[in-house]
């Protein structure tokens, strides 16, 4: 079952190359502190400045260190059908329990043409399917009715849903059904998005609070919202922190501060400010990561 605290990778960049062995020791650490899967190449991990050749070992890499401790949903989505349809066959060839296929971006389809791209994917590859619903990015936002089109497909299986409207989940269940999966894209409304029936949550936040943010989910999964409420108040900081400036700049500058990855991106995206990292460091403080006080 995929449900819980699902971690959204970093790709972790040493003098301009993927560094293999902080990602693999990434993947060991958050799979110790209690996530319950992880997904790589999504947009926390910088897609868009991958090679393809880049994105396929990042993800084999994952895959195989992880090693069926946990769930892999494997990034897989692009503007263009074909390399959506490509991405999701290699993520089904190399082992990767499921797909996170974004809505396409930049191309700005209509509702029929979500529908037939996702619709082409799922025809195409042999396992299960997640929509990336995130109109922020995408500029395009997949109604309910078309999600509950695409649903009835047998590998479409949920979505991860970055709107950050919490009554999102609600208006799906009921086009979509009971069964369909849905995942909050977006740290900060998890909570309410759970208490509407969601199971999870595909998070930025996990990369640097992993144990607290695992804690977070099973609290509410069991219905324990006080218990939530207690872990959302110490992280809420540092959600807002982490998105002062873009993604994934503000994470990977806190896994620097813990010693798990250097604070390298690549252009067009650059180091967090001064200003954004003191913010950072003061909210990875009040959530009790203390080793951001030494760094």
């Amino acid at each position: 079952m995929f449900r819980g605290s699902i971690t959204a990778l970093v790709t972790p960049f040493k003098g301009g190359e993927v560094d293999e062995k902080a990602l693999k020791q990434l993947v060991d650490w958050q799979i110790a502190e209690g996530s319950s899967g992880l997904v790589p190449v999504g947009t926390t991990g910088e897609t868009p400045t991958l090679s393809h050749a880049e994105h396929e070992r990042v993800v084999e890499i994952v895959v195989r260190q992880a090693a069926g401790r946990v769930k892999i949903i494997a990034g897989a989505g692009s503007n263009s059908t074909a390399e959506a349809v490509r991405l999701t066959r290699f993520a089904a060839q190399v082992g990767a329990d499921a797909a996170l296929v974004v809505t396409p971006y930049y191309n700005k389809p209509t509702q029929e043409g979500l529908y037939q791209h996702f619709k082409a994917v799922h025809d195409a590859a042999g396992i299960p399917i997640f929509i990336y619903n995130i109109p922020g990015r995408s500029i395009v936002d997949m109604t309910p009715e078309t999600m509950g089109r695409l649903a009835k497909l047998p590998r479409i299986v949920g979505v991860k849903d970055a709107t950050g409207k919490v009554e999102r989940v609600s208006e799906q269940r009921l086009t979509c059904g009971e069964e369909f999966i849905q995942l909050s894209g977006e740290d900060a409304s998890a909570l309410g998005f759970n208490a509407h029936g969601g199971v999870g949550c595909i998070s930025v936040t996990s990369n640097v609070a992993p144990r607290l943010c695992a804690e977070f989910q099973a609290a509410t999964l069991r219905g324990d919202f006080a218990a939530a409420r207690a872990i959302q108040d110490r992280l809420m900081p540092l959600h807002k922190a982490l998105f002062v400036e873009p993604n994934p700049g503000g994470a990977k500058y806190a896994l620097s501060l813990l010693g798990k990855i250097a604070d390298e991106q690549r252009l067009p995206l650059v180091p967090v400010s001064p200003a954004a990292r003191e913010q950072i460091r003061a909210a990875m403080v009040q959530a009790g990561l203390t080793n951001a006080v030494a760094a």
